[in-house]
Parts: C-alpha cells; sequence; structure tokens
C-alpha cells in the first residue's frame, strides 16, 4: 500500500509540475506574442494577458483593466479589422514606416492596437508595493543618458503627466544608441512616419483617461507614479536588447 500511495503522490506532483510549466512557458509565449504577433496574421485579436484582471491591485484596479482591456482595446481591433478589409497582404508593423499615407482609421486603430499590446506586457503585479527599478544594460543606460534612475523617473513623470489631453509617453532607443523620453498624442507611437522623435519602444504608458479615470479620477499624477510600481522591467530589458 505504501508502494502504491508514494506512487499516487509522485505522479500527482509530476502532474502539477507539468502544469505549472505548461502555464509559464504559455503566459511567456503570450506576453512575447503581444508584441511580436502583430504583423501580418490578419483579423487581428486580443493578445491574452499574462495576469489575471486585479493581479495589478492596488495601483490599478480590475474594473479599470475589464474595461480598457475587454472594451477599449477590443474595440480598436474590431474597427483595424473593419479598415483593412480593403488592404491585401496588410502587415501592421510595417504600415507604420508608412501611416501617414493610410487613412485616420488605420492609423488611430492599428496605433491603439500596437500600444495596448505592448502596454500590458510591459506590466506586472506588485500587490505590495516593492520597490521597482531595472537592472543590467537598461539600467546602466539610463544611468548614462539621464545621470540617475532618479532623474529619468522624474522626467518621464513629468512628461506622462503635461502630455496635453489624450496620449502616451514612451522610452525609447533612437537610431544612433541614444535613449530619450517621448510623448504622442492620440495613439500615435515612435514607430509610425509622423512621429516626431522616433525609435525602438523600451517602455510605454498610457495616459488616455480611460486608463486611470474609474479610480484616479482627475488625478494623473498619482496614477503616473504608482505604475512606475507595475513597470515589468524584464520585458524593457528584452526591448532594449533587441
Amino acid at each position: 500500500m505504501s508502494n502504491r500511495r508514494d506512487f499516487l503522490k509522485k505522479t500527482s506532483l509530476l502532474g502539477l509540475s507539468v502544469i505549472a510549466n505548461n502555464f509559464a512557458a504559455e503566459n511567456k509565449i503570450n506576453t512575447l506574442n503581444s508584441v511580436s504577433a502583430l504583423g501580418s496574421e490578419t483579423p487581428y485579436t486580443l493578445p491574452k494577458l499574462p495576469y489575471p484582471f486585479s493581479a495589478l491591485e492596488p495601483h490599478i484596479d480590475k474594473q479599470t483593466m475589464e474595461l480598457h482591456y475587454l472594451k477599449h482595446h477590443q474595440a480598436y481591433i474590431d474597427k483595424l479589422n473593419k479598415a483593412i478589409e480593403g488592404h491585401a497582404n496588410f502587415n501592421l508593423l510595417e504600415s507604420f514606416k508608412t501611416i501617414s499615407k493610410f487613412e485616420p482609421a488605420v492609423r488611430n486603430n492599428g496605433g491603439g492596437h500596437y500600444n495596448h499590446s505592448i502596454f500590458w506586457a510591459l506590466l506586472k503585479p506588485n500587490p505590495m508595493g516593492q520597490s521597482n527599478v531595472p537592472n543590467g544594460n537598461l539600467a546602466k543606460a539610463i544611468e548614462k543618458h539621464f545621470k540617475s534612475f532618479d532623474e529619468f523617473k522624474k522626467e518621464f513623470s513629468d512628461k506622462a503627466v503635461r502630455n496635453f489631453g489624450s496620449g502616451w509617453c514612451w522610452l525609447i532607443k533612437q537610431e544612433n544608441g541614444e535613449l530619450k523620453i517621448t510623448t504622442t498624442q492620440n495613439q500615435d507611437n515612435p514607430l509610425m512616419d509622423i512621429a516626431t522623435d522616433k525609435g525602438k519602444i523600451i517602455l510605454a504608458l498610457d495616459v488616455w483617461e480611460h486608463a486611470y479615470y474609474l479610480k484616479y479620477q482627475n488625478k494623473r499624477a498619482d496614477y503616473v507614479n504608482n505604475w512606475w510600481y507595475l513597470v515589468n522591467w524584464a520585458k524593457a530589458e528584452e526591448h532594449f536588447a533587441l
């Protein structure tokens, strides 16, 4: 009987291990695909979130996440799929290079889909509000370009809060390798030919009111300050290394 119990226990543990490994692998794939699978695989669909809606509390509440993801992001996808019905072999990433030649529906909703896909992947749960700072090569680059992480954080926060109306705040890596903090309006991003500052996206912060209004009302600065607890620096490091 003891041998049978040991066998069943080991089998159960093995099964749980396989499930856990599969879950972790799926989450990694989903997180990576949220950025990389935005080429020509149409129609576009919502990327899976690598965490539950409530996982970002208390910094971003469950209701905001549900509305933001299921309603706002889904609406961008639906409108984008409709807008590209007449475009053969459409590739979202490629379209950004000449987005000024496309109709506004493609620019607005294509940007909305891409920007949000990056935004979700650059967040991670931190319910205890532990200190959250980068390390590795990205941290060194930030210190080099902004003198210190605190200086970088202050400049990024200031630009995010002061970005008039709806838009985004970004940390980008320019062609010359320099880091820069920049903002865009509406759903534009630094990959688009219309962007004033162009470069590879390292960090993305959504400062549209729908990203924070249910919890923070008009206090965008509070939302930005709490967002720092949620930054997925490991993902940002991946973007930096690409």
